[in-house]
């Protein structure tokens, strides 16, 4: 199955021709993956000092999707981003926490942040990827924090915007789960789509080059 365009494909040559040099020294393959396919996405060279993996993260997460380990997101627009990678290599079953969330939001609260509790209780385990709503990134911490949700495979932290970001972040970077984050006040659904679909891409990759 391919998979990458031409074009895809001589944008990260430049890409890469672009970076400072040593920019991706000491990176695993996936951990490459992910952060010039972020750039790509974005058109931002300067991700490549924003962009955090917690050790193991990329190999964790390969291992998830492989595994056909759910894929929960915070948005709709994120679920859309990766449900077509999902179904042409694993078949990972895509869901948007929304699903559970009621209709309107409370007052002071969002709908992410309600839906996101009772997605980790029907998808345990899943990997979890938040691009807008810092929200629901500090309920799933708490709900991990206190054992009432197992941790997720991976969680892939990059809220957008200025109101609760910064903090829900440098909570994300406190704890021990396995992550993908970037820092400041970046983010949002089509970078967190990104990032794990460079992670569906190399796990297939790696897949058909064992068989």
């Amino acid at each position: 199955m391919g998979f990458d365009h031409p074009i895809f494909s001589e944008s990260l040559r430049l890409i890469e021709d672009a970076l400072p040099e040593g920019a991706l020294q000491g990176l695993s393959v996936p951990e490459r993956d992910v952060l010039l396919r972020l750039i790509h996405s974005s058109g931002d060279l300067s991700l490549v000092s924003g962009v955090s993996f917690s050790p193991e993260a990329c190999e964790r997460g390969l291992r998830a999707l492989s595994a056909q380990v759910p894929i929960l997101t915070d948005t709709a627009m994120a679920a859309a981003a990766v449900a077509p990678m999902a179904r042409r290599t694993f078949g990972n079953v895509v869901r948007s926490v929304l699903d559970w969330a009621p209709e309107q939001a409370p007052q002071g609260g969002t709908r992410a942040a309600l839906g996101m509790q009772d997605a980790l209780r029907s998808h345990p385990g899943a990997i979890v990827l938040i691009g807008s709503a810092p929200t629901a990134l500090e309920l799933l911490l708490e709900q991990v924090r206190s054992s009432q949700v197992a941790p997720p495979a991976l969680v892939i932290g990059m809220p957008v915007g200025f109101v609760g970001v910064a903090e829900s972040k440098a909570h994300l970077a406190a704890s021990a789960l396995p992550q993908i984050r970037l820092d400041g006040s970046r983010g949002g659904a089509g970078l967190v789509g990104a990032a794990v679909n460079a992670l569906l891409r190399r796990a297939w990759l790696d897949q058909a080059a064992s068989a």
